[in-house]
């Protein structure tokens, strides 16, 4: 059986759970071109992400985990393939789709907050460039740093702010539109252990009240199995699905979960499989 038929198995065997499907991916590549050079960075990529899951992308440093999730944001456009939100293609050539891109919230590792805003006005700002009315960014404002732990904080602005508060004002930001796919590059990769443990259970604890849609990509493979749904492992350049991983634990999970031998099978297969790449 070739990794992408136990991709594919992974795919159909958590179907049966979640069967609408949010986003897929079909045949996606990416070619980087320069005048010394020529690089595929991701090649063949088929996947289909359903209603509410959330999957976590794993790889080796260059293996095209931030160009995949690029792509996916709108900001990249693939060499080969198809991007579908809800059955909607986001990119029609090198053209993206706006309306389609609207549907999308994206956080990146940094906060990338305006420092002359407060919290209450970078959480607010896609919706002010989106023409809603001021009492309506308001009262989701509000919801939002209720949502996300920061009320209280409105007022208050980046420089006040610690590394994971500013976090939860970029997650509040991107979901301040009501995106149906969240994407996520390693948000918390800036972050100690402990803030980054707490934000992994306040992500969880968002993802679950909001039912998100979520593409997670990160290089820790314990967050990536502890928040997943599903675990997707990129090889090395150029890009490909090696295996997906399910991860059957309940939510919601506490830490505690990764004591568990089922949770540290998960971990030491993905590990094994990223140290034979070496």
């Amino acid at each position: 059986m070739t990794a992408r038929d136990i991709g594919t198995l992974a795919q159909t065997s958590n179907s049966a759970a979640v069967p609408a499907a949010k986003l897929e991916l079909r045949g996606v590549g990416k070619q980087f071109h320069t005048k010394r050079a020529h690089t595929q960075a991701l090649s063949g990529i088929d996947l289909t992400i359903s209603d509410g899951e959330f999957v976590s992308v794993i790889g080796r440093s260059g293996c095209g985990k931030t160009t995949l999730l690029r792509m996916l944001a709108g900001l990249v456009n693939p060499s080969q393939g198809q991007i579908l939100v809800e059955g909607r293609s986001l990119w029609n050539a090198s053209t993206v789709d706006s309306s389609v891109m609207s549907q999308l919230g994206v956080v990146f590792q940094e906060a990338n907050l305006f420092p002359w805003y407060s919290v209450a006005d970078n959480i607010a700002l896609p919706m002010k460039l989106r023409g809603d009315g001021k009492q309506e960014r308001m009262d989701r404002v509000h919801e939002l740093a209720d949502l996300v732990g920061l009320s209280g904080f409105e007022k208050s602005y980046p420089r006040e702010l610690s590394g994971g508060m500013r976090q939860r004002v970029a997650i509040a930001r991107a979901l301040s539109t009501r995106p149906k796919l969240l994407l996520m590059d390693e948000p918390f990769g800036a972050l100690d252990a402990l803030t980054r443990e707490r934000m992994n259970l306040e992500l969880q604890r968002i993802a679950l009240a909001t039912n998100a849609t979520v593409v997670f990509v990160t290089h820790d493979i314990t967050e990536a199995v502890f928040l997943g749904d599903r675990v997707v492992h990129l090889t090395p350049r150029p890009g490909r699905i090696h295996r997906i991983s399910a991860v059957d634990f309940e939510r919601p999970r506490d830490i505690d979960v990764q004591t568990e031998p089922g949770f540290g099978a998960i971990v030491r297969d993905l590990r094994h499989a990223l140290d034979e790449e070496e």
